[in-house]
């Protein structure tokens, strides 16, 4: 005879009793299918390990932090370095509990190491070994080594593009967090697999490439640079500004109840905080293409 009570692990039938867990969710103010909303799952482009997009507690609202996936133990981790979160919002400080999350960019591998507690440089040299396993697997192209772009190569001359431009759009300025070509709709498709359609397409409006003062913002101090590149969204559609700020493709913006698989990659530009970002020439061709373009045009002419 069976006892009448059951383990608490298991259904009365002795299959395992599987608890899910509860997560924090919150209706996104600014989605447009007003979905709930945890942490948007990415991949880091220079190291293509796994993050978690959240939007910050404190600044404008548009202000996204990239976690750690997992949480560490918070007497590990330097005091700075503490994160919460918590309605599917993250803080800047610990909970007073004993775990926290991490912001990416501390144990990011593709970036100078910090001096950190040994466990977190166990963890660091763990997302290294990773990142060469997507490497050697085809799965992850890390970026370029220069900041200003690709080297030149023999199947011909190469753009210079910042990996992290400047835009314009709305009067606004914007830092993405990708190439302006490869910046792609944030929208749902029916199949429930995020939109492959990029916003910079044959046939839609683009922006130009201008030179602009780096002016300072309101209270702030100027910066020595006299002239930054910025993508200029200005003299496109207003409704395509619009589109672009919403990060959606045509087919999508005509669409407003499609939900929104990935944060934007809009951040609001801090000329202080993103000067390393700055350029102070416009994206062209690489001065080694064009010369070996001259010489190549050079030989044929004499020969």
């Amino acid at each position: 005879m069976h006892s009448p009570t059951s383990p608490a692990a298991r259904h009365w039938d002795g299959s395992p009793l599987v608890r899910r867990v509860h997560r924090t969710l919150q209706v996104a103010p600014d989605g447009a299918s007003r979905l709930l909303r945890y942490g948007q799952g990415d991949r880091c482009r220079e190291c293509g390990n796994r993050i978690e997009w959240y939007h910050r507690a404190t600044g404008t609202p548009r202000q996204s932090v990239r976690l750690h996936p997992r949480e560490l133990p918070a007497a590990r981790v330097p005091a700075g370095w503490h994160w919460h979160v918590s309605s599917g919002v993250a803080y800047p400080a610990g909970d007073g509990s004993r775990w926290c999350r991490v912001p990416h960019a501390a144990l990011c591998p593709a970036r100078d190491a910090l001096p950190v507690a040994p466990e977190l440089a166990e963890l660091r040299r763990l997302l290294a070994v990773n990142t060469r396993r997507l490497i050697d697997t085809g799965a992850f192209t890390p970026p370029p080594a220069s900041a200003d772009g690709p080297a030149p190569t023999a199947a011909g001359p190469q753009l210079c593009r910042p990996a992290r431009p400047i835009v314009q759009l709305l009067y606004v300025r914007y830092l993405a967090t990708r190439p302006v070509d490869e910046i792609q709709c944030v929208a749902q498709t029916r199949r429930r697999h995020r939109c492959t359609t990029r916003l910079l397409c044959p046939g839609a409006p683009a922006g130009t490439w201008t030179l602009v003062p780096a002016t300072a913002t309101t209270g702030q101090l100027a910066l020595p640079a006299e002239v930054m590149a910025i993508y200029d969204l200005s003299t496109i559609p207003y409704a395509d500004q619009l589109r672009w700020r919403a990060q959606r493709c045509g087919q999508h913006a005509a669409v407003p109840t499609a939900a929104d698989l990935a944060v934007t990659d809009w951040e609001p530009f801090d000329p202080l905080r993103h000067h390393t970002h700055i350029r102070n020439r416009l994206p062209a061709r690489t001065r080694r293409a064009e010369s070996t373009d001259s010489t190549r045009a050079h030989r044929a002419g004499r020969s």
